[in-house]
Parts: C-alpha cells; sequence; structure tokens
C-alpha cells in the first residue's frame, strides 16, 4: 500500500528538520544562543504541534495544533531567509530548504482547511 497523505507530511516534515539541522551547523558560533536556537526550535515545533494535533480528537484543538504548526513553519523558514542574506548559508541551500517548506505548507493548510470545512459541517 502507497503512503497515505498522513504519513508523508510527517515524512516530510522529518525531511525539513533534518535539513534545518544540518544548515543550522553553518551559522557562526556567535549565533548559537539566538538565531541557530531559534531556527531548530522552530523547525521541530513544525512536527512537534503537528503530531499533537494529529493525535486530538477535537477538532477545535487539532486545528489549533496545526495552525501552530504552520506558524512555526513561516518562523522557521524566515531564519533561513536570514541566514542566507547574511551569507552564512548558500542561496542553493536556501531554495532547497524552502521548496520542502512548500510542500509541507501546502500539505499543513489544505489539512487545516478541511478540518474548517468539517467543523462547520459540524456546526449546522
Amino acid at each position: 500500500m502507497g503512503e497515505g497523505f498522513h504519513e508523508k507530511l510527517k515524512r516530510l516534515i522529518h525531511e525539513y528538520i533534518v535539513l534545518s539541522y544540518q544548515i543550522t551547523k553553518k551559522y557562526p558560533g556567535d549565533e548559537r544562543y539566538s538565531l541557530t536556537s531559534q531556527d531548530r526550535r522552530a523547525s521541530l515545533s513544525v512536527m512537534l504541534n503537528y503530531v499533537e494535533g494529529h493525535g486530538r480528537i477535537k477538532l477545535a484543538v487539532k486545528q489549533n495544533f496545526y495552525e501552530t504548526a504552520f506558524g512555526s513553519l513561516k518562523e522557521s523558514i524566515y531564519c533561513k531567509f536570514l541566514a542566507c542574506e547574511l551569507e552564512y548559508i548558500q542561496r542553493n541551500e536556501y531554495e532547497k530548504v524552502f521548496a520542502l517548506k512548500e510542500e509541507i505548507s501546502a500539505m499543513l493548510y489544505a489539512t487545516i482547511r478541511g478540518i474548517e470545512k468539517d467543523r462547520g459541517e459540524q456546526n449546522s
């Protein structure tokens, strides 16, 4: 059987986290407690909030965790954009992680919109 939506999204988020850790190793030492830490925290937060939301029963709670994951993804990609602007990483490295972010973002957005639709049907 093929990979389901949830499994694919988890795999992509995991790839994003691994890539984020590889990228942040290139940040200068004086960024250890600022940009490096913030980028890693935000990247990891995507998965932690996604899996916590996936494990919840109430749709409103699920949606909240998924929206937090979505926000953390945006936060993390900005850290990488800044790192690219500061020339800590190469443009092609940023473009690679940005493309992965776009795929994850689209899937999270679809998940959130699906819950909104389901919640709307429950309230009618």
